[in-house]
């Protein structure tokens, strides 16, 4: 099944306004291809609202609907998204026409971890929406934000330090280093103090672990892996059924994965990220997002070996963490931290190492729209139960409690994060 094209990555815009843009994908296969392209996607701020994909273990060919997602303010720049799409896609080869998928994964991975770290300072007076600001910068310059310690000094003065990645791996150069303040010096304009980007020390994977513990009170809240026995309304916004079934009856080579449930942004990258770190590979795909905020997903996939999945209890896993992955992709609370109020959010982490894209954006948009100051934040990663998570830490300035009841907080980061805007 090869789909013979010198473009293996071609976006169509949309003919009237309104209607989705249609990107189409022929290239090599390999497991976890599909989350890798729901994540890129992602990262441009955009949502699948359709999609069909198909492959005989060598060559996959898929086709997604997406349009803009609302309430942010990243524009789309899809020249750049077809290159990133390009850079995904598994290369093909000289000799065999098609590159070892698995040697191909673990280079990539491979690649990742080695990805040279940065440390961005900058300090500059405090404002409205200032993480926000910067986090979109770094954003628009495809510039990764490993972790992030934000203070704020008693006389307004804010130190923001960023552990970052270059996407396009120039940060070395002093080219990329003054486009990156310049950036920041266009939005913060005469309130930056100074900026300064270095390499990391060697250290540095030390540094981007967590430097404290969880609450367990807060652990015991937000990372449990039990579901509910009863979904409340707003577990189900727009829906009143959520299913996730598996059927080895329909076919003869592939288990039937079969998913009802409401609409949320990332949707189809949670339910391709989780059959990847199951090592779950698809033979075809169909999904599809109604106007109501229905979704329903058909997925005929198999294991790494070629069969069915078979064992009672790797089903009952695997549906587990879908469901789980599905209801509740992002974990959103508020706790006491002595006199003052402390935001969390947590996502699980992908087995190769990558957290979940632009939640750091969100959350800060959210907070921007709430008119709430932050006073510091951190990013750091914790492993909890057989899994790790990306954690949030967002210290709330003190006068959030004129602005917005608990409650009014967690739900616009929580809409933010799942695009129920």
């Amino acid at each position: 099944m090869v789909f013979p094209n010198d473009d293996p990555v071609i976006i169509r815009p949309p003919e009237n306004s309104g209607e989705p843009t249609v990107i189409t994908i022929s290239c090599p296969d390999k497991t976890g291809l599909g989350c890798d392209l729901c994540r890129v996607i992602l990262l441009f701020g955009l949502n699948i609202v359709r999609g069909d994909m198909s492959t005989d273990g060598k060559w996959c060919f898929v086709l997604f609907w997406v349009v803009e997602g609302k309430g942010g303010d990243l524009g789309t720049r899809w020249g750049l998204l077809k290159w990133r799409l390009l850079e995904t896609c598994p290369s093909v080869s000289s000799d065999s026409g098609i590159y070892n998928s698995c040697y191909r994964q673990q280079e990539i991975i491979a690649m990742e971890k080695q990805a040279q770290v940065f440390l961005l300072k900058f300090s500059c007076y405090d404002r409205m929406g200032l993480l926000h600001d910067v986090t979109r910068v770094l954003c628009e310059l495809e510039l990764t934000i490993r972790r992030v310690k934000v203070s704020t000094t008693p006389d307004g003065k804010v130190m923001d330090l960023f552990f970052i990645t270059d996407t396009r791996e120039l940060l070395h150069t002093k080219k990329r280093k003054d486009e990156t303040c310049d950036q920041l010096k266009a939005v913060l304009g005469e309130s930056m103090i100074s900026c300064d980007i270095e390499p990391a020390l060697d250290d540095t994977s030390a540094c981007l672990r967590a430097s404290s513990s969880l609450p367990p009170c807060v652990t015991e809240e937000m990372f449990t892996l039990e579901l509910p026995e009863e979904l409340s309304k707003e577990s189900l916004p727009a829906s009143n059924s959520f299913s996730v079934m598996m059927d080895n009856s329909l076919s003869p080579a592939h288990t039937l994965i079969q998913i009802h449930c409401p609409d949320h942004k990332g949707l189809l990258f949670d339910v391709m990220r989780t059959l990847k770190d199951y090592n779950i590979q698809i033979s075809y795909g169909r999904f599809y997002s109604s106007k109501g905020g229905e979704c329903e997903i058909d997925l005929f996939v198999m294991q790494m070996d070629g069969k069915k999945i078979i064992d009672p209890i790797k089903q009952k896993a695997l549906c587990s963490r879908l469901r789980m992955d599905l209801l509740s992709p992002l974990r959103v609370t508020l706790v006491n931290r002595g006199p003052d109020l402390e935001l969390l959010v947590a996502n699980p982490v992908e087995l190769c190492g990558k957290g979940r894209p632009l939640v750091l954006y969100d959350i800060t948009l959210a907070l921007k729209m709430l008119q709430i100051r932050i006073f510091s934040a951190e990013i750091a990663r914790h492993s909890i139960g057989d899994r790790e998570w990306e954690v949030y830490r967002i210290l709330l300035n003190d006068d959030y409690a004129l602005l917005s009841s608990k409650n009014k907080i967690v739900e616009r980061v929580t809409k933010e994060l799942m695009g129920w805007n």
